[in-house]
């Protein structure tokens, strides 16, 4: 809408370019601020609402196989959850306003974003209103995949017709692995595994959302140079054209999830939920894929990766070995366990994320 604003009102345009640098006239890093801050307001606002509606209807249950975690966790009980839902509201209504919403990736983007919040929402209500623990593994695995495919597809149609095709970049000398219509399945899985990872993540008050806010920042800023002729050849990354417009959704992602820790910080009044954590985790993702930096991807979100590794490690070598590396899987548990403070664990998390993050972007220069 701001986007359609500008272009139509020939004399606000002419003020407004009066008073910026540059050439452009879509003014794509004044609408990245202003959807972070939109984002940010919009989720303050809807804060004290929504969380009042979801502590009448919607509470925790902590309910884990872990008797002892369930014990450790016990003053959360009764915390409302689903709170993502008005964290992608507020990320949903900053990006009709302040992006591109002819761009195809913006319109991927967004329905990645609904239909995972959706998948989400259904396993928390799942949660709350039965006896089970959500979803079966195979019921969300199945749902995420035909989103996550159906994303792989549009990816891979708008991909076979830039330089590199439909093809995985390794980041370091820009080796290209082409695999044709296999990118469809590259793409599930990125999709599939980053929402999962963020999932995963969401244990402690403050801890996804936090990392989010660092993982999100450097992608949207790796999404705006990647759609900048200019700055992709000096850094030697691959240009997407309109690849820059998905840091128009970014902002509005770290702008939500910096009003959600309004919330969400110890001692958390709501929790994300699947609500909040699939949809985000869907989100990096695809900015990830249309900027063709998945395995960057990797390093702003290390968190979310060791964190789903650590799961993966745990289950394998009890069953291999009958023995557990670690007191309780995802990581963050070890350390609860272990008998640290939460927030320490949480802010410990938060400055490694920081530091992939500048890792990360340090990096584009290494080509």
């Amino acid at each position: 809408m701001l986007l359609w604003l500008l272009q139509h009102y020939g004399h606000l345009l002419e003020q407004v370019t009066s008073r910026t640098t540059g050439d452009s006239r879509v003014f794509l890093t004044a609408r990245i601020a202003t959807s972070s801050i939109i984002a940010f307001l919009l989720s303050i606002a809807l804060g004290p609402t929504a969380i009042r509606w979801l502590k009448k209807r919607f509470r925790e249950r902590i309910a884990s196989a872990s008797e002892t975690l369930n014990q450790l966790h016990a003053n959360k009980q009764e915390t409302p959850t689903m709170g993502g839902l008005f964290v992608m509201a507020a990320v949903m209504l900053s990006t009709v306003l302040c992006a591109d919403l002819c761009s195809t990736f913006v319109q991927l983007a967004m329905f990645v974003v609904i239909c995972l919040t959706m998948i989400g929402g259904y396993d928390d209500w799942v949660k709350q209103r039965t006896k089970r623990n959500g979803l079966s593994a195979w019921q969300k695995l199945i749902a995420q995949m035909v989103t996550a495919s159906i994303a792989g597809y549009v990816l891979y149609t708008q991909h076979s017709r830039d330089d590199y095709g439909a093809a995985i970049v390794w980041p370091l000398g820009n080796l290209v692995l082409v695999i044709g219509p296999l990118f469809i399945v590259w793409s599930a899985f990125v999709i599939v595994g980053a929402a999962n990872g963020v999932n995963l993540t969401d244990g402690l008050d403050g801890l996804a959302a936090g990392c989010t806010v660092f993982c999100g920042g450097a992608l949207a800023g790796l999404a705006y140079l990647c759609g900048r002729s200019d700055m992709s050849s000096y850094l030697s990354i691959p240009h997407v054209v309109g690849c820059g417009e998905l840091a128009v959704v970014l902002g509005a992602l770290v702008g939500a999830m910096l009003g959600f820790l309004w919330f969400n910080c110890h001692p958390a009044e709501v929790f994300m939920g699947d609500a909040g954590s699939l949809p985000t985790g869907g989100l990096l993702a695809v900015v990830a894929l249309v900027s063709r930096q998945e395995l960057l991807l990797a390093i702003f979100g290390g968190i979310f990766v060791v964190e789903t590794l650590s799961v993966v490690l745990q289950v394998g070598c009890f069953r291999l070995t009958g023995r557990r590396p670690l007191r309780c899987s995802p990581l963050h548990n070890h350390f609860v366990f272990r008998g640290d403070n939460e927030s320490r664990i949480v802010i410990r998390f938060w400055i490694v994320s920081a530091l992939l993050a500048i890792v990360g972007i340090a990096s584009l220069k290494l080509r």
